[in-house]
């Protein structure tokens, strides 16, 4: 195994998936910590899901250090609804980029998943060591075991080639650039359009949907970047590390936080014909706080800010798909 060197501030570092929500913020957070020679390259430039143009760019680009926060992501009814897609893309994306690293001997790697990974039932709070161990959740199960995937390709690079890989799961992201549209977008985002809307409408209701029992952590992108950039500089271990606040509210508890920074004063109703999805889902941050990083965001605040951002960038926001 090749001993740890921290990426310097000269170190060519490549963010796939710069321009979604977390690797955005993730360029910004490195960007803060003094890094400057940072590539990334939109879809439409060089499309992730193309073996030959992935291999193409990373031996142009050389970086030194690649994040691999591209993917295809949306909520619980997208997932549900494109499960072939969501498995297909992302094990496509994974795959192509880790290979063409491999083949650049690009000496560190860090691969971005999701909390999903874990089973539906779970022990809370879920450490990392619960990979495996039961059933997922079948509304989001592809994109799941693509991202497991993900971490078992880490894993394998690690044994096989000595690369001082990582990956790292974080919990629910919300903030600025995320994506708003009510079908195909998380909770939280979808839940600062309706309010807003409805409050724009005058609307005596808003529909939530599902009983607004589950739980749910939120963790700001702006934290998670911070916390990227630290494992970049101190984490090398094979088993993949949790990134999140250490804290959750229900649905129903998110949705009157959101109605109040927005300003709707209606009734909020409850359809429980909608998936409730993962009873609770509360990642164990214990390691990754032992590594000196703690989520600084407060979630009404966080919730403030992207709501700011929402209606300042809603002509560009993704409203749609």
């Amino acid at each position: 195994m090749a001993s740890l060197r921290p990426p310097t501030q000269d170190d060519r570092i490549y963010v796939a998936g710069h321009r979604g929500l977390a690797g955005s913020a993730i360029w910004r957070a490195l960007e803060q910590a003094g890094h400057t020679d940072l590539v990334g390259a939109r879809s439409s430039e060089v499309d992730l899901r193309d073996r030959a143009a992935t291999f193409d760019y990373l031996a142009d680009t050389r970086p030194s250090v690649v994040v691999l926060a591209a993917a295809k992501v949306g909520g619980i009814a997208a997932n549900d609804a494109s499960p072939a897609d969501f498995l297909s893309e992302n094990l496509r994306i994974q795959t192509n980029v880790m290979d063409a690293a491999r083949e650049a001997r690009i000496e560190r790697l860090l691969f971005l998943g999701s909390s999903c990974i874990y089973p539906k039932f779970a022990e809370q709070p879920i450490r990392e060591d619960s990979l495996l161990t039961g059933k997922l959740e079948p509304t989001n199960d592809a994109y799941a075991i693509a991202k497991i995937a993900g971490i078992m390709a880490v894993q394998a690079t690690r044994r096989q080639h000595g690369l001082p890989w990582i990956s790292a799961m974080p919990t629910n992201l919300y903030g600025p650039g995320d994506n708003f549209d009510p079908e195909k977008s998380h909770v939280l985002p979808a839940l600062i359009r309706r309010f807003h809307e409805a409050a724009e409408a005058g609307a005596a209701t808003v529909t939530l949907w599902g009983s607004g029992t589950p739980r749910r952590e939120f963790l700001h992108v702006d934290d998670l970047g911070r916390a990227i950039v630290r494992l970049l500089d101190v984490y090398d271990d094979p088993e993949t590390i949790n990134v999140g606040v250490g804290e959750d509210v229900s649905i129903r508890e998110l949705a009157e936080i959101v109605a109040d920074v927005v300003g709707f004063r209606g009734e909020i109703v409850q359809d429980t014909s909608r998936p409730d999805g993962t009873p609770r889902k509360l990642l164990d941050v214990s390691r990754i706080n032992a590594l000196g990083w703690r989520a600084s965001i407060p979630l009404r605040e966080g919730i403030e800010s992207t709501y700011r951002w929402f209606v300042t960038h809603r002509a560009e926001a993704r409203l749609v798909g």
